[in-house]
């Protein structure tokens, strides 16, 4: 038995190898497609990565399908149980590099849009895909540059649906209509070196350090809000010494990370962690690193529409959640009013033997395709 489209050509994106920020004619042959059935499509460079803008109409609402073709590296080949970039079908499951995060959900989006202009060629309003290859790199010339470049020509995103792996037992199970910031810090204290055996000729950081560790670990950062969680502060690296055990370190470093909600800004995270610092008298440089903002969509248009397609496509009641890590969806949130995200099972991506159950692709097309029938046709 053949394939069907939307696994033949999840098969041909995960062949090739793409790893971050390579896209390997992944974007060309989208293109190809899209401009069969309409759309424009526009390759945009921004250094070493490429991007994809391809939109079918000029009219509004417009929706837009957010993507990347890049992936992780594979890690050790010989762990995988096939070659990472050779898709294989064993045991109703789908292995590749990719397959879970994010190739299956961009060739249902292609595949869907396919569908649903073949079947309302004259649509009310318009469909577009926003594809880059900078995803799962340092997300610096991929889609923040390509939302920094349709603001400036006055292009009017109303909905976006990010095609991130997000369900987490069954296909449908979970959107999500926002997720949390991510706001670093290094922290160095700054002591004096010297010997143990003469602490009143030295300074010691770790000993400094370690009521301002105890303030900023029980602090209540804030509640979280009917979306969010409470903000979570973690200690990721601590690093002090010489290696000598008679020696008192000069300095102490410290990484840290803030998950932060709503609830909470950049700037009133930055301002308490000084205070808690200062309060103590320390000597310290902190060098601080927005990964990415927070950014929410509250139940709307979008969310409904997708609720609905889920539920005629599947049976299930989905859930919305904002866990996980950053996403694209952070930059189009300041473009576009309502962003969700919404793809396969989750439980395989970036790991070793990363697979998608075959018999969700034709649904998870499905769903998007209905989505999009939700929101344009009941647009004429």
């Amino acid at each position: 038995m053949s394939d069907t489209p939307v696994l033949a050509l999840t098969k041909d994106l995960i062949s090739r190898a793409s790893v971050t920020p390579a896209d390997e004619g992944c974007q060309a042959t989208l293109a190809a497609r899209l401009a069969a059935c309409g759309f424009q499509c526009e390759t945009l460079v921004f250094d070493d990565v490429t991007n994809l803008w391809a939109r079918r109409g000029t009219s509004g609402p417009l929706l837009v399908f957010a993507g990347h073709t890049d992936v992780v590296p594979t890690g050790p080949v010989e762990r995988w149980n096939n070659d990472p970039f050779t898709p294989t079908e064993r045991d109703g499951l789908l292995f590749g590099r990719g397959a879970a995060d994010m190739k299956s959900s961009i060739a249902a989006f292609v595949v869907a849009a396919e569908e649903f202009v073949q079947s309302h060629p004259d649509h009310a309003g318009s469909i577009a895909l926003l594809i880059t290859s900078d995803e799962e790199g340092p997300s610096i010339n991929g889609t923040v540059k390509v939302c920094e470049a349709l603001q400036a020509r006055g292009e009017k995103l109303d909905y976006c649906i990010v095609g991130e792996p997000t369900c987490v037992d069954h296909l449908g199970d979970t959107v999500k209509n926002g997720r949390r910031g991510s706001l670093s810090g290094r922290l160095v204290i700054k002591g004096k070196q010297g010997h143990v055996a003469y602490p009143h000729l030295a300074c010691n950081p770790i000993h400094r350090v370690a009521p301002a560790l105890v303030a900023l670990t029980t602090e209540t950062w804030d509640h979280g809000n009917d979306y969010f969680p409470a903000t979570t502060f973690q200690i990721s690296n601590m690093n002090a010494g010489t290696g000598a055990t008679n020696v008192v370190p000069g300095t102490a470093t410290l990484d840290f990370n803030f998950r932060f909600s709503t609830a909470s800004t950049e700037e009133s995270l930055k301002q308490r962690v000084h205070a808690l610092l200062d309060a103590q008298g320390l000597d310290y440089d902190l060098h601080w690193n927005l990964g990415g903002e927070p950014f929410l969509t509250p139940r709307g248009e979008l969310s409904q529409a997708m609720a609905a397609a889920i539920q005629a496509e599947t049976g299930l009641t989905t859930e919305l959640s904002t866990t996980g890590g950053t996403s694209d969806g952070r930059f189009i949130a300041k473009i576009c009013p309502q962003v969700i995200e919404f793809g396969p099972i989750n439980a395989s991506i970036h790991q070793i033997n990363e697979h998608v159950r075959i018999d969700s692709l034709e649904p998870l097309k499905n769903i998007y395709r209905r989505t999009l029938e939700n929101l344009l046709l009941a647009s004429n």
